[in-house]
Parts: structure tokens; sequence; C-alpha cells
């Protein structure tokens, strides 16, 4: 079993990815890297990774960066569960350009629907923090979740009915 990653632990992660990340690479980070980057939580199993573009070149430094830095490293992103909210890109927040790549956290929109739909306390706990401290928007959530809700098809797991009834029960405390 791996050390859990502290935000020095994602901070040399970064440092060591971008020293050798080819040109104009984006990575974003998403889940437990995120909350460990915001100060929500002091530590996560792994770090949630989507580099852009998706090429070998970077993808073939993950294994070896697994292994140097003790690390686990799962490439994953919202989009993975949940559609792509519209406009994810431009509201991923910088945080910091390392060698060749800069870092973002992925669309807290995006990480927050996908943080909904799967219900975990501890997503419940993510959920929260990023509407308390003023990331995302319930009125702005819903209409973000009504842009993407003609796509949930493409998600078969997800049942829309009751993803809108748990987003709906997740964001009127917070209004």
């Amino acid at each position: 079993m791996r050390p859990l990653a502290d935000v020095e632990r994602v901070r040399s992660f970064m440092r060591a990815f971008g020293a050798s990340a080819p040109p104009q690479t984006r990575v974003y980070f998403a889940g437990g890297t995120s909350a460990v980057l915001m100060g929500w939580r002091a530590a996560t199993v792994d770090l949630d990774v989507s580099i852009v573009p998706d090429r070998d070149e970077a993808l073939r430094l993950l294994p070896a960066l697994k292994q140097q830095l003790d690390l686990n490293i799962e490439l994953v992103s919202p989009a993975d569960f949940v559609p792509e909210l519209p406009g994810w890109e431009e509201r991923s927040a910088f945080i910091a350009r390392e060698g060749n790549a800069s870092f973002y956290h992925y669309d807290f929109y995006g990480q927050a629907l996908s943080k909904i739909e799967r219900g975990h306390v501890q997503d419940q706990a993510d959920v929260r923090s990023m509407i308390d401290s003023g990331l995302i928007e319930p009125q702005r959530m819903r209409e973000l979740f009504e842009a993407a809700e003609g796509v949930l098809f493409r998600f078969p797991a997800i049942d829309p009915a009751s993803l809108r009834r748990t987003l709906e029960q997740t964001l009127k405390p917070h209004e």
C-alpha cells in the first residue's frame, strides 16, 4: 500500500511531470487531488489526473513517476462518469506551470456533478466545500446540469431522474 498523497507529494508530482512533459501539456486534477490542493483534506489515496492532449509521450511518464514518487496515479476525470459540462475548460482553475506542463483543477461544476452522482459521504463533503468556498453556485450548477441532461443517455448507468433529485437535495440547503 502506497502512502497517502499530501500537498507536498502532489507538488512533487507536478514538478517531476512538468520537467519531462512534452510542450503545451495540460494536466487536470480532480477528486481528492483538488481537495488536497484546496485544503479541504490533508491527503488523498491517489492522484486523479487527465492529460490534454492525450499523447503517449506524456502518458509514458506516469509509470516511472508512480514508482519514483511512490504515488497512486489514476487517469480519470469527471467526464468518465458524467457528461462534460459546456465551457468546462474555461472554468478549469489554473494552479501552476511547471516546466512544459500547466496544471489545472478540472471544472469544479463537473467535479461536483460527478461527486453528486457517486454520492459517497466524502464526495458530499467535497461538494459542500465547493459551495461554501464559492467555487460553485447552486443556480449555475442547475443550469449546467440542464444543458448536459440531454446527453445522459451516453451514460447508461445513470438514471437521469434520480440524478436530478439528488442534485436538488444537495443544492437546496445551500440557497
